[in-house]
Formats: C-alpha cells, sequence, structure tokens
C-alpha cells in the first residue's frame, strides 16, 4: 500500500478540481446541445459535437490520472474503493469526490437524454424521406426522357368509363 504524504493529496486534490471543472464544461456542453436538439440548430449541433468530442477525451485522461493516484495510494477499484480510501486518509476531499460523482451521473443522464432526441429526430427525418421516396417514385411516370410531360399510363383516362 503506497503513503500519503501531503504532496500526494495535494496532487489528488489538484486532480478532482480539474475533473470537477471539466465535468463542469462538459455538463455546459450536453445542456447546449440539448437546446440544439430541441431548437433543430444543425450548425450548432456539428460545432458542440467538436467540442464535446474533445471534452470527453479530456475527461478520460483525466479519470484515468485520478484512478491511478488513487491506486498508487494504495485505494481498491471502483468508485467505493475510491471513497473508502477517501474516507479514511483524505476525508477533506470526500465532498469534491462527491462534487465529481454527481456532476459524472448528472453528464451521463443528459447525454441519455439527448440520446433519445437524436433517436425521435432521426425517425422522423426516415419517416420523412420514405415519404419523399415514394412520391418521387409515383410521380416518375410524369416527364419522359425528353422532358416533355407524359402522362400516366395507369389508370383510366379522363372521360372513360
Amino acid at each position: 500500500m503506497g503513503t500519503t504524504s501531503p504532496a500526494t493529496l495535494t496532487g489528488l486534490a489538484s486532480r478532482l478540481r480539474a475533473e470537477h471543472e471539466a465535468l463542469k464544461s462538459f455538463v455546459a456542453l450536453l445542456e447546449a446541445e440539448q437546446q440544439a436538439l430541441l431548437g433543430r440548430d444543425t450548425e450548432q449541433l456539428l460545432a458542440l459535437s467538436e467540442n464535446k468530442i474533445r471534452a470527453a477525451n479530456e475527461l478520460g485522461r483525466l479519470a484515468e490520472e485520478r484512478k491511478n493516484g488513487l491506486r498508487a495510494c494504495g485505494a481498491a477499484s471502483g468508485t467505493g474503493g475510491a471513497a473508502a480510501w477517501l474516507q479514511a486518509h483524505a476525508a477533506s476531499l470526500l465532498p469534491a469526490w462527491r462534487s465529481v460523482q454527481q456532476l459524472a451521473g448528472q453528464a451521463q443522464q443528459l447525454n441519455r437524454t439527448n440520446g433519445v432526441l437524436i433517436q425521435s429526430r432521426l425517425r422522423h427525418n426516415q419517416q420523412a424521406l420514405a415519404v419523399l421516396q415514394k412520391a418521387a417514385h409515383n410521380a416518375s411516370g410524369l416527364y419522359g426522357p425528353d422532358g416533355q410531360p407524359h402522362p400516366a399510363t395507369t389508370g383510366r383516362t379522363l372521360g372513360s368509363v
């Protein structure tokens, strides 16, 4: 088991603050994404998706650093192991740890909701495309290869019984 020097605790506190700030920014991105999805703002969605990918990568890096730091101190893997180690060795960092967990849960819920909104929008777009494709197929006999209108050959001629 690793030792818990003041420098180690300072480093862990710094990592938790950085992760907390990154999570706050990520939650803000997810909230903006949700508003863009509800407002059907495609241009904003494209810009947000690039920022979201960068932020998610940064969060992954910060979480890995935190996990490695806790493991080096002797904490067991997982959120329970981190909380137990902090309770026993660095109780002053527990509020920061809980805040990180709360923000991560909020980000997860927002991401899940945004996924549902994306799926709903995708379904709507696919249905609209199917209607347009059917209409285009049904109207394909209206013009001939020469660009001149040709009446549809199916059905009855006007005035006939």
